[in-house]
């Protein structure tokens, strides 16, 4: 089986309208005009003020006390897991979370940690599902270590977890002496569409990342924020696996432009979500979940066709769409306009009748 990405098919028209995810995005010129000017030293020696700057920035956004900057979100999982546990140790989380689904069996290579997947509707748990999945405290038991949540939920729908919920769920933790981790990769996305702070949406969590490669646009990028005490002992993890980097400020500059310019614009993404959820609804036989923020999640199935089918005559037409399951995944973000989404629309509604 091969495990490198597929390069572009030969023949295949350009991608005109790219739904596929919103990693997808180009850097503005704004955003390459900042890359271009920015102020840079040796971020492993900690000579790169502008990385100073975006994690100064990126901790007072969170409400920690410390930050740093990583190449990737999912290694600010790995990160914060290899942190926070040991091996052996189990960490709680949704059994839809990208930790599980998405990075690779990368927690039980490197933390030998074991991962326990709760249910739960729409990638979301309950307080009581916590409480469930406690185990009783002796040597035939893994020690149980970390709860972990993921905001948005991306499988689940990018689905927003309320606040209320976070702090029942940490309360549930607390109690029982386990540390707290959020993956905040869409996180903003969260704050922009219940008006909810990010800070509040992260205090009771004791480590939390922001990834700037989604909708905020930037081209790499993520930061992992806790206590001054957990980042110590995190950077010694960021080095073991290579996450040191050098004039890292040019990455660093995009970001801080993202935060400046791009966050608020994510309001766009979630009404054009909306837009396309409307117009897909109108399609006989296509099942659709109501977005919350900037993914949409629908089944054709019902139209004779299936998600798989439907999205590989998309791509002939340049739309890009993804696969999530038995699902079609469409993703907003910063490079599609109101206009492209009526045209996919259009698109999807000439093979729904062709079919």
């Amino acid at each position: 089986m091969a495990y490198a990405p597929p390069r572009p098919e030969r023949g295949m028209p350009p991608i005109r309208i790219n739904l596929y995810s919103d990693t997808q995005t180009r850097p503005t010129v704004a955003m390459r005009e900042a890359m271009r000017g920015a102020e840079v030293g040796d971020e492993q020696h900690g000579n790169d003020p502008t990385v100073h700057r975006l994690c100064d920035r990126v901790g007072a956004l969170l409400g920690k006390e410390a930050a740093m900057f990583l190449p990737s979100g999912t290694m600010c999982n790995v990160i914060a897991i290899l942190t926070h546990c040991r091996s052996g140790e189990e960490v709680i989380a949704h059994r839809t979370s990208h930790i599980l689904t998405s990075e690779g069996g990368a927690h039980a290579a490197f933390s030998g940690v074991q991962i326990l997947g709760l249910p739960g509707e729409r990638g979301l748990f309950t307080a009581e599902a916590v409480r469930a999945a406690i185990r009783p405290r002796t040597r035939y038991a893994p020690a149980q270590r970390l709860l972990e949540v993921e905001q948005t939920a991306n499988i689940g729908g990018g689905t927003v977890w309320p606040l209320m919920q976070l702090e029942e769920v940490t309360a549930v933790a607390r109690s029982e002496g386990w540390a707290t981790h959020m993956d905040g990769a869409r996180l903003m996305n969260a704050s922009v569409a219940s008006g909810i702070a990010a800070k509040d949406m992260a205090a009771s969590f004791d480590s939390v990342w922001i990834d700037f490669t989604k909708g905020l646009g930037a081209p790499l990028g993520a930061v992992l924020a806790g206590s001054a005490q957990f980042v110590d002992e995190a950077w010694r993890w960021k080095q073991r696996l290579g996450g040191g980097m050098r004039q890292a400020g040019i990455c660093a500059a995009a970001c801080i432009h993202a935060l400046d310019h791009h966050i608020g614009r994510l309001a766009d993404d979630h009404r054009n979500a909306k837009i396309l959820a409307r117009g897909l609804r109108q399609l006989p036989g296509v099942a659709v979940e109501e977005p919350e923020t900037n993914l949409v999640f629908f089944d054709p199935a019902g139209a004779g066709r299936t998600a798989a089918e439907l999205i590989q005559r998309m791509r002939l037409q340049g739309v890009h769409l993804s696969l999530s399951g038995q699902r079609v995944r469409a993703c907003t973000h910063l490079d599609v306009m109101e206009a492209m989404i009526e045209e996919a629309l259009a698109g999807i509604r000439r093979e729904l009748d062709t079919r």
